[in-house]
């Protein structure tokens, strides 16, 4: 399409759900809560790991990172959101557009990376027991994340310099709950074949190869397990990876749906709710699944309540 005599577009109108409008109010309420049950929940995990000797071991500092990670990862939409809750326009700059897709998608991405290396973990710890210590080390972990971040933060580049050259001449309204890629592509007023082809060379990299590499992971975890003669001691080998296999299933079901595809939608109402999912519920679960799976976070997070108790009680004239 031609853009002559057309203006350019300098910022976005986000639309969210406007067939809701008149439950906006009841949706900022929910949305405020979610968000602050998921900052409050993940500070929560990330504080208790880092204060409790007993967790300080590779897979719980994992964890640690995934619930910091969160914090950033909503921190990216949800504010946002709940600020176009309120208002009567909505709207976002172009280059406030770009910059949220570009966070969002590198700390996706880095979760993609992170959500692997922990699959990596627990295979070492139940495949290779005799060997996991001399080769998750302190030095190993730190290397894992600083890849996984570096990665993350690679992966999105290319399409956020291809996204910011495409022509925007209007209409600007964008038909998502953020800005992201495929509503983006729809609005550019020219061929973005290039474009498309290009986000789903990545996405499929970034998210099914680390999504097979967990499965294939999991898959040797489960003929380890099956070998084990007491019940008990099954049920004690897999409830350690139940709570991350769990966080996987939810995490990738939704946003392999959303960004594994050559078009550009599928549907604007299925697209809202797969995002609603990855990006509002899953961060949400998370520490939920985390705490009340987790025996020892449980404990941990008990001891450090009985603690303050006795402590408050030695203090109390």
């Amino acid at each position: 399409m031609r853009t002559t005599n057309q203006s350019k577009v300098t910022e976005f109108i986000i639309m969210g759900f406007p067939n809701l409008q008149e439950f906006h109010t009841f949706f900022f309420i929910l949305l405020l809560l979610i968000y602050l049950l998921t900052v409050f929940g993940n500070i929560v995990i990330f504080t208790i790991i880092k204060l409790d000797a007993q967790l300080h071991t590779p897979m719980y500092f994992f964890v640690c990172i995934l619930s910091f990670l969160e914090i950033c990862y909503t921190a990216t939409t949800i504010p946002k959101m709940l600020s176009n809750l309120l208002s009567g326009t909505k709207s976002i700059s172009f280059t406030g557009c770009l910059l949220q897709v570009y966070f969002f998608h590198s700390l996706g991405a880095t979760e993609c990376y992170l959500l692997t290396a922990m699959a990596y973990d627990r295979y070492l710890a139940i495949c290779k027991p005799l060997h996991y210590h001399a080769i998750m080390n302190t030095k190993m972990c730190f290397q894992m994340i600083a890849g996984c971040w570096a990665c993350g933060f690679i992966c999105p580049v290319t399409e956020v310099i291809l996204v910011s050259k495409l022509p925007f001449c209007g209409p600007n309204k964008i038909q998502h709950i953020f800005c992201d890629f495929p509503p983006l592509l729809s609005l550019a007023c020219t061929d973005t074949s290039t474009s498309i082809l290009v986000d789903f060379a990545i996405n499929t990299f970034i998210i099914l190869v680390t999504f097979l590499l967990i499965m294939l992971s999991y898959v040797n975890i489960l003929k380890n397990v099956l070998k084990i003669n007491t019940a008990e001691g099954r049920e004690k080998a897999f409830s350690t990876c139940a709570s991350h296999l769990i966080v996987v299933l939810l995490f990738f079901g939704s946003i392999i749906f959303m960004y594994v595809r050559l078009k550009k939608s599928y549907s604007l109402d299925y697209d809202r709710i797969f995002a609603v999912i990855y990006s509002v519920l899953t961060p949400l679960v998370n520490p939920i699944i985390y705490s009340l799976r987790n025996k020892q976070i449980l404990n941990a997070i008990k001891r450090k309540i009985a603690h303050k108790r006795v402590y408050n009680g030695s203090v109390l004239p």
